[in-house]
């Protein structure tokens, strides 16, 4: 059944509201696990959808999976022996299953993954994965919508320098190369601080990983993994979400749980325009100046850059402030989806190539609107929350695979939403 949300507009987020382990690492971890032979056990997991769909993913390659939502673990018994073909039934839903792909190869030489799916926010070429892993001495090619790696000689370290940072680049290289004999190096790695947990929790595994966070990451390879135990990262584009919400609403919200060191761009803009953003024992807050928020330029860019991911609420915000402001995409093309739904609810905007230019309104006002990924459907709630009217943004499904409970959460610092039935026979 398709469900969407209903979002009365008017009242300011206030309040404190918790933030789970990231997306972006717990999935990957999870894909980890399939390194070492044993019981694997990961707390501060999110309880959203995409978790599900990976810890089946996991189980159809032979791994016993037990996922406890309400205490945020996730426990992984890997057998000796795994299968090495991830279908595309599963694969089509969740980009982040490409993440299969090093683990499989390091542990079976060998991995048939399907070309992954996802959120529509653009292409995502799997040629520096393919190139990163043929470096290390795999031979990788494409077939009837399978990407076919294998390894008949095994892998062995090597020097791979990454044309682009990319993170899921980055994390199936580092995940192969940590049973690859020999010394590996990334260069132009991915610096992003769901790659420092990933190196993190390959060390408590037994891995010589050293240099994550930086532009080189070096790993010297280990004959075996054993099982860990290990808490993952915060999330910091659900963070970074809220961070936005509280201003974009003219706010003030205590984001629990939320590392601000891992924002600190996002945050030092929102400080520019008139947030005070502070430290505190439990996370970070952002409280919102009185009166119109002020427009702000932002261009998307790899860690520690603006991230893409928080695009849609940068241009949910500027929607409604006080000037014009440009908003330039850098790393997905498609990623301006979210732009003619806010033109729906009045916003006044112009998409020229990679920039959207941004005249602020006064006031958003309600209408259907239609969520095309998980960070564009949050931003449009967040949108719903300053428009006049109500406002139903439908494919909750989408804002289900990187937000628990989502409603619950915006309810709980005073904002008027609430899921119910999509009963719109076009949709």
């Amino acid at each position: 059944m398709r469900e969407r949300f209903r979002v009365v507009g008017g009242t300011p987020l206030q309040g404190r509201v918790p933030v789970a382990g990231a997306k972006n690492s717990a999935l990957k971890l999870m894909a980890g696990a399939l390194l070492a032979v044993g019981r694997t056990r990961l707390t501060n997991v999110p309880a959203i959808v995409d978790v599900t769909i990976m810890a089946e993913l996991l189980r159809r390659l032979g791994v016993v999976v037990d996922h406890d939502p309400g205490r945020g673990v996730v426990e992984l018994d890997v057998p000796e022996k795994i299968g090495h073909r991830a279908d595309y039934e599963l694969v089509r839903a969740l980009r982040a299953s490409i993440s299969v792909l090093g683990p499989l190869v390091a542990r079976c030489g060998e991995a048939d993954v399907a070309i992954p799916g996802g959120d529509a926010i653009g292409s995502r070429g799997l040629d520096l994965h393919a190139a990163g892993l043929e470096g290390l001495g795999a031979k990788v090619h494409v077939a009837h919508g399978y990407l076919i790696a294998s390894a008949p000689g095994g892998l062995r370290g090597a020097d791979i320098r990454l044309d682009f940072p990319s993170v899921g680049a980055t994390e199936n290289i580092l995940m192969a190369a940590v049973l690859a004999p020999g010394a590996t190096r990334i260069d132009n790695a991915a610096r992003e601080p769901e790659i420092v947990d990933i190196a993190d929790f390959l060390v408590s595994m037994g891995a010589h990983v050293s240099g994550a966070g930086t532009s080189v990451i070096e790993i010297a390879g280990v004959e075996a993994l054993h099982p860990t135990v290990h808490a993952v990262v915060a999330d910091r584009i659900a963070a970074g979400s809220w961070a936005f919400a509280a201003a974009t609403t003219r706010g003030d919200v205590e984001v629990v749980g939320g590392v601000a060191d891992h924002l600190e761009i996002t945050l030092d803009l929102l400080s520019s325009v008139g947030c005070t953003v502070s430290t505190t024992a439990d996370g970070f807050r952002v409280l919102a100046p009185p009166g119109r928020p002020r427009s702000i330029d932002v261009a998307t860019l790899p860690y520690p850059g603006f991230p893409t991911d928080l695009q849609p609420f940068a241009l949910t915000y500027n929607a409604v402030a006080d000037g014009s402001a440009m908003v330039t995409e850098n790393l997905f093309e498609a990623r301006f989806r979210t732009v003619q739904e806010l033109a729906r609810l009045g916003a006044d905007t112009r998409i020229d190539g990679h920039h959207v230019m941004v005249h602020g309104v006064a006031q958003l006002s309600g209408a259907p609107v239609e969520a095309s990924d998980i960070r564009a459907g949050a931003a449009l709630v967040v949108a719903g929350l300053v428009a006049d009217g109500v406002t139903t943004v439908s494919g909750a499904h989408h804002i289900d695979r990187g937000y628990a409970s989502f409603e619950t959460l915006v309810s709980g610092l005073g904002g008027d939403v609430t899921r119910e039935a999509d009963d719109d026979p076009f949709v």
